[in-house]
């Protein structure tokens, strides 16, 4: 007779705890209060570079919605930022307009050449759209060089800067960051009430199986042409306010190299985040000076190194690495 043997106990399968968005709402309260406090603290100099990592990470977060989102690639994701950084300098320069209103109008353009690029990109993918989306870019510089009389060509356009109010009693550099901020937050509130609803949840359809998504009735084509809309308005409305920064835009600006840093930045900082582009924007931001500053020689080759060992180290981005790490983090039951 076949004896079986008495099976061993096993412990509870203990359900993973979802974390409380309380702990979520009371970290962003804190990054917030902390991006306010920053400016009164720190140099002029750290300032403007807190600015740029600002402009940078809005630039990524319409990139992410492409990239990370929607499954598609970009490598002339520059082009679009530089589209809204022209569109931006040629209304203060030629029609004298307001800087607010600049803003609008440069996310519109940018989105509408978003939109008219996406139709053709919508039947490639891979390496024939990335290829296609980098000829954007290559093409963009000796564009605007161009039309000198609109552009300035090769001299470029100078802008005076948005000067702070008697009453804010703020420098102008602590000024343009505000104003920085304010665009920054409200992009980011804007992105994550978009992916929290139906069309965000299509992106990520698209993302991940296309050939599912269409049978559950999401429309490709539609999906696919505004993901390239929407990511192509949020670097406009980065460019834009990147010329209120800088007050100077010259098509020498927006090379090709801007474009692939910006790609670079987004996968290092962790795709499919909503904090991966504030980490690539640090990364773009923050690592090529400290290249330049490691080796003047060679900037490209410790850029290059240093991108290698964050991706070694943690292959989902910063942002993934983050999260792993607070999850080994020990929590009473």
């Amino acid at each position: 007779m076949i004896q079986l043997k008495e099976a061993s106990p096993r412990a509870p399968v203990r359900a993973r705890r979802a974390p409380d968005p309380r702990w979520r709402w009371a970290g962003l309260a804190l990054l917030l209060a902390a991006a306010v406090y920053a400016p009164f603290q720190l140099a002029p100099f750290h300032v403007f570079q807190l600015t740029m990592v600002l402009i940078y990470s809005v630039a990524l977060l319409g990139l992410n919605l492409l990239v990370g989102h929607a499954g598609q690639i970009s490598l002339g994701h520059g082009a679009f930022f530089a589209v809204g950084a022209y569109a931006g300098a040629i209304m203060l320069d030629r029609y004298d307009l307001p800087y607010p209103l600049t803003l609008p109008i440069a996310a519109a353009v940018a989105f509408v050449i978003g939109l008219a690029l996406g139709v053709p990109a919508m039947r490639l993918r891979g390496l024939y759209l990335a290829l296609v989306t980098l000829a954007i870019a290559i093409f963009l510089v000796p564009l605007l060089k161009r039309f000198e009389e609109l552009t300035g060509g090769s001299m470029g356009l100078t802008l005076a800067k948005p000067a702070p109010p008697a009453w804010s009693g703020l420098a102008e550099d602590q000024w343009l960051y505000f104003l920085t901020l304010v665009v920054a937050v409200v992009a980011f509130l804007v992105a994550a009430g978009l992916l929290r609803s139906r069309v965000g949840r299509a992106l990520h359809a698209v993302r991940d199986n296309e050939t599912a998504a269409e049978v559950m009735g999401v429309r490709l084509s539609s999906y696919k042409t505004l993901a390239f809309a929407w990511s192509a308005m949020y670097a406009g409305a980065a460019g834009c306010v990147y010329t209120w920064v800088i007050g100077f835009v010259s098509p020498d600006s927006f090379t090709v190299n801007l474009s692939i840093t910006l790609l670079a930045g987004l996968v290092v900082g962790g795709l499919g985040s909503l904090s991966g582009p504030v980490l690539g924007g640090l990364f773009v931001m923050f690592v090529p000076s400290i290249s330049q500053d490691v080796n003047d020689a060679a900037p490209g080759v410790i850029f290059g190194l240093l991108i290698i060992a964050v991706m070694y180290v943690a292959p989902t981005g910063l942002a993934g690495l983050a999260g792993r790490l607070l999850k080994k983090i020990p929590r009473k039951e």
